[in-house]
């Protein structure tokens, strides 16, 4: 750190010198967000038979998300806060302005940075951590993060520590914060091949997760470590693009009583997109995640047993809906009683841009869980998730999409409910997202 601030010291006062400048530029983002669906939800507790079920009520509401961005920027130093609110149209207000990103970043001439605050992390396809930008609040970090960029090469650490509150005299047990973690530590590795189209990354992560209660003597306060490790891979000559990626989950995992097991899951995907012109490509992949057989013993209900270790694979802090279907009923929303049966996802889709404004994407979902049912068969479903966005301007675009999903009788038990029916789901966003200021001085 004070190889860093020294260096900064001496890109500022040469900057001085040659006369560079400070810039500083403000702007907005605003999002409207609405959202119409119907079948596929869960039950009505009087009426399980299908008839009149509830499930069939459609549900609409519209969100709107405004964010102010602030950019400081001179040679050495930059810094960035986005404050954002979130809420439905019609709520009261109680969603308050929060801070999304506050951070800043010290750089040094030799490739050298640190980045200190809160911090939107994004990572190769973001399948193990991005910011999950979908779900309106989306995802950042309070991090410390370090590194080196350069010459092809990438490699960054990144240190998280988390409290509920100050406290002078010992750490607290940290429930309902802003993370799901206690302590988060991370390395991460990128190279490109110098004139051959290759990426290739790896990433260690150790996660602190806070099991007991702090009222149980048999389940006192502590905190359980997780590692995940593995790595992705780009391969992108012209017209081909070809990813893969392997990640090991192992250590411990927290359940929804708080206690802990042991874990041992990963999964695995590939992913080959082709580009025969500018105008339109085709892509074809497959994810598996694994999953365990039956429902834990401390759940109870569908197929209970012990588990010794737990074999369902958990993408952390990923952007779960680019991956497995823009409905997403797998990692978004939980299976009945806590199961994990894992996840496979084999899918198919076209895209094109038939104007320079216009683009359109088909998707193809054929979903099935990754281990044996003993009365089912692990057909989870089928979905097709249709897209277009249209940007009016560079500061103004609209998106809008649509999924519908044809459920089976597994899809049915797991999830508790009727989604052997057709599930329905359409959705719009309006992004505006002017600059409003910027000086140089």
């Amino acid at each position: 750190m004070a190889v860093l601030l020294a260096s900064s010291q001496c890109m500022m006062a040469q900057a001085d010198s040659l006369g560079k400048e400070n810039k500083l530029s403000i702007g907005i983002h605003f999002l409207t967000h609405g959202e119409t669906c119907a079948g596929g939800l869960p039950r009505s507790e009087d009426n399980k038979d299908g008839v009149d079920n509830k499930s069939e009520e459609r549900s609409h509401f519209l969100l709107g998300r405004f964010r102010l961005n602030v950019d400081y920027e001179r040679p050495g130093i930059q810094a960035h806060a986005t404050i954002q609110n979130k809420a439905v149209w019609g709520t009261s207000g109680s969603n308050a302005l929060t801070l999304y990103e506050g951070w800043v970043k010290l750089t040094a001439r030799n490739g050298l940075f640190a980045q200190l605050g809160r911090v939107a992390l994004s990572y190769d396809d973001e399948r193990i951590i991005g910011p999950n930008d979908f779900s309106m609040m989306a995802l950042s970090h309070d991090v410390v993060r370090v590194g080196y960029e350069g010459h092809g090469h990438k490699a960054h650490a990144i240190l998280a520590y988390n409290q509920n509150a100050q406290n002078v005299y010992s750490t607290t047990y940290y429930k309902d914060g802003s993370q799901p973690y206690k302590t988060m530590q991370t390395l991460w590795y990128h190279y490109d091949v110098p004139r051959f189209p290759l990426g290739a990354s790896l990433l260690f992560m150790n996660v602190g997760l806070q099991a007991g209660e702090p009222d149980k003597l048999d389940n006192q306060p502590r905190t359980e470590y997780q590692q995940m490790w593995g790595g992705y891979m780009n391969f992108h000559p012209k017209r081909l693009t070809l990813e893969a990626s392997y990640y090991r989950q192992t250590g411990q995992t927290v359940n929804a009583t708080m206690y802990s097991k042991k874990t041992d899951a990963w999964m695995g995907s590939v992913l080959a997109t082709v580009n025969p012109s500018d105008k339109y490509g085709v892509k074809v992949g497959y994810d598996y995640l694994s999953g365990d057989n039956y429902v834990p013993v401390i759940y109870g209900g569908l197929g209970m047993v012990y588990h010794d270790v737990e074999r369902g694979f958990n993408p952390l802090f990923g952007s779960k809906f680019k991956f497995y279907g823009m409905m997403d009923f797998f990692y978004e929303s939980a299976y009945s009683n806590g199961f994990t049966p894992g996840l496979q996802n084999a899918c198919i889709g076209v895209f094109g841009k038939p104007t320079d404004k216009l683009t359109c994407s088909a998707d193809y979902h054929y979903l099935a869980v990754a281990t044996t049912l003993a009365d089912l068969n692990r057909t989870l479903g089928h979905s097709i998730d249709l897209q277009a966005s249209y940007q009016f301007t560079k500061d103004i675009s609209l998106a809008a999409g649509y999924t519908f999903m044809v459920g089976t009788e597994t899809m049915d038990r797991l999830k508790q409910g009727n989604s052997s029916k057709y599930a329905r789901w359409g959705w719009f966003s309006l992004v505006v997202s002017p600059s409003l200021f910027t000086t140089k001085w």
